[in-house]
């Protein structure tokens, strides 16, 4: 397969002069957690504070970024990966000026990486990485051999729990897996639907801790987020509870935890941009002849 060679050069002489973005992938141990609705709302926070911001649904054929939004994508990033359409027509734009791309829904998922396919992937994420502050991967629940290669090769992590234990259990034996994978890969952690003020970062401090004492593993709380009732109604409108309820607690705890994150490690991060398509390309390409 072959890419248009003048989608190419117009592609690089988009490059920007200041640094690359920051790519986060945002997982959870087991699905029903409130992590793509976590995403979007995050990724307004972001885009609040002046950030360029991009969400990547890697659920491939079974994606709900899009759904959260409010918004009907004529393609998703499959479309893309097998050569159907050119990146200009899958990146999407929400009113508010959050770019997304797909993953779609009601599709099968693409379950080998071609040559061609990986081949576009990078372009892609290059082209992202010259063009967003932040690149947010909206990972599938759970870990395939695929997501797992993709989050091992990105600059930071952030992981959904809820005070549930099988989710603290779930999230913990992510992390380990991924710790595994890449002892260095920065961790940040966000308890969901806390029932209780008492409870507050009670589960995730449980997991900071045993994340220290087993793995010897130093990971970042950015906060929790508590069980409030606008969160449905958001969700039935398809618009993320930020810019429906700004004022509501759960609001105002995202605001927080975005302004964490903004000021975690910045100069540590800066330096890693270059690496995560290195990564990416020797991952990727490890065991494929």
């Amino acid at each position: 397969m072959m890419r248009d060679q003048a989608e190419t050069l117009r592609l690089r002489m988009l490059k920007s002069k200041g640094e690359l973005s920051r790519s986060i992938a945002i997982v959870s141990g087991k699905g029903g957690v409130g992590k793509s609705n976590f995403s979007t709302n995050f990724a307004h926070a972001l885009l609040a504070k002046g950030k360029r911001v991009i969400i990547v649904d890697m659920d491939i054929g079974m994606g709900n970024i899009h759904i959260l939004l409010g918004m009907a994508p004529r393609y998703s990033l499959k479309d893309y990966l097998l050569g159907q359409e050119q990146l200009f027509e899958i990146i999407n734009e929400t009113p508010e000026g959050l770019h997304f791309i797909s993953g779609g829904s009601g599709l099968e998922n693409v379950l080998e990486w071609s040559k061609d396919m990986f081949d576009l992937l990078i372009q892609a994420f290059e082209f992202l990485q010259q063009r967003y502050d932040f690149i947010l991967f909206d990972m599938g629940a759970g870990a395939t051999q695929r997501s797992i290669e993709l989050i091992v090769a990105v600059d930071e992590i952030i992981v959904i729990s809820t005070t549930e234990p099988t989710s603290i259990t779930d999230a913990y034996s992510m992390m380990k897996f991924i710790c595994l994978q890449d002892p260095d890969k920065k961790l940040h952690m966000v308890s969901n639907r806390v029932s209780r003020d008492e409870e507050e970062n009670e589960a995730v401090v449980r997991l900071q801790y045993a994340m220290r004492k087993f793995l010897g593993k130093q990971t970042t709380i950015l906060g929790f987020l508590p069980e409030d009732p606008v969160v449905h109604k958001a969700v039935v409108a398809q618009k993320p509870f930020l810019l429906l309820f700004p004022s509501a607690p759960i609001s105002k705890r995202m605001k927080i935890i975005a302004e964490n994150f903004v000021g975690a490690s910045l100069d540590e991060v800066s330096k890693q941009g270059e690496g995560f398509l290195g990564k990416l390309r020797s991952i990727f390409t490890k065991g494929r002849g």
